[in-house]
């Protein structure tokens, strides 16, 4: 059975489906999984988008000198933006085991294309990711949830006050026009981590590489472009990295099922309540990473991008089976509830609210 999501988070209540073991339900599924090779590494796959990536950076590159004092330069900027996210969701893939089978090798992979060609720290993207698959939307321990900038929850919502009470309550309307000062936000945090006094992994590496690859760029640009031209190409380039990320991550759990805390569920239900998947096809995949496949992402972190599609029509079919919903939708769609649900959220005062749809869904 495949549903749309509901407008605004829902709390969530253990399930219980009759005749049903959640535990053996997700290892037959597993098995399946395995049976049809579909956790098997897909390295040929990996290394043509890191190729074409390479060639389109060189490309950039190329455009970027030969176009000099030019606001033309704003397309590069902007081209950047595109090609550092992909190379983000790269690092994304290798940080969860799926370019090789060794671990080691992985994280070589992922903290040179995180830090050394994103400028985010790897270290830091690891830490509080790991926390995230472990505990979607699970309220004090994903840490996705927690407050940054905007309330994601409504108690949460009911207690901001001030400069970010007001940006709280207006936050609907702000969520994807902040997002262009989002990659801003995601260096400042890294370097704030690298530097911080917390346990870093590999903090050195981190520093020398997050620190070469910022001088690098803001050297090649002050040094090209005027100083007017060289402040408009930063903003470009991070506003369309912020905004692209942001929305691939945004439609992903914003709006879908919260578990509340100290709630023990499933992990089969844990992991399919809480992701939204986004229909699209190939193309889709190219534009998300694979992120628009977020339930089977969620249930086989280690799962090659491109088997994804058809472990769905596996999960879909168990999902049907067992009476789970299994949430997909359009990315327009998607988008439109995750402005819906921070809408609702930023303007909650504490008052009880509930809608019609989600009484339907809490009685699982």
């Amino acid at each position: 059975m495949t549903v749309t999501a509901t407008l605004g988070a829902i709390r969530s209540t253990t399930p219980r489906v009759a005749g049903s073991n959640p535990i053996s339900t997700y290892s037959g599924l597993l098995n399946q999984v395995r049976d049809a090779g579909l956790l098997r590494r897909s390295r040929l796959f990996y290394f043509s988008v890191f190729g074409t990536l390479v060639v389109a950076l060189g490309g950039a590159i190329t455009g970027f000198v030969l176009l000099g004092d030019s606001w033309w330069q704003l397309l590069i900027a902007a081209a950047l933006g595109v090609i550092f996210t992909q190379f983000a969701f790269l690092g994304h893939e290798a940080s969860h085991r799926q370019v090789f089978e060794s671990g080691k090798a992985n994280d070589r992979v992922g903290r040179a294309l995180v830090s050394g060609v994103v400028g985010m720290s790897y270290s830091w993207w690891m830490t509080k990711h790991t926390r995230h698959h472990a505990n979607p939307n699970t309220v004090g321990k994903d840490p996705d949830l927690a407050v940054d900038t905007f309330a994601f929850l409504e108690e949460d919502a009911a207690v901001a006050h001030g400069f970010f009470g007001f940006l709280t309550r207006h936050q609907g309307k702000l969520f994807f026009p902040m997002l262009t000062l989002e990659g801003i936000n995601l260096h400042v945090k890294s370097i704030g981590h690298i530097f911080g006094k917390g346990k870093v992994d590999g903090r050195a590496l981190e520093i020398v590489l997050i620190l070469a690859r910022i001088l690098v760029v803001v050297a090649a640009i002050f040094a090209v472009l005027p100083v007017g031209l060289a402040f408009a190409f930063l903003g470009v380039q991070l506003a369309v990295f912020g905004v692209y990320l942001g929305a691939a991550f945004a439609p992903n759990h914003i709006g879908m099922t919260v578990i509340p805390e100290g709630q023990k569920m499933d992990y089969l239900n844990k992991q399919v309540r809480t992701a939204r998947n986004v229909r699209g096809g190939f193309g889709m995949t190219l534009l998300m990473g694979g992120l628009n496949f977020q339930t089977e992402h969620h249930l086989f972190p280690n799962m090659a991008r491109p088997h994804l599609a058809r472990a769905r029509l596996m999960v879909r079919d168990t999902c049907k089976a067992e009476g789970i919903p299994y949430t997909e939708t359009s990315l327009a769609r998607a988008l439109e509830i995750v402005q819906q649900h921070m809408s609702r959220v930023g303007l909650y005062q504490g008052a009880a609210f509930e809608c019609a749809v989600a009484n339907d869904y809490r009685r699982f």
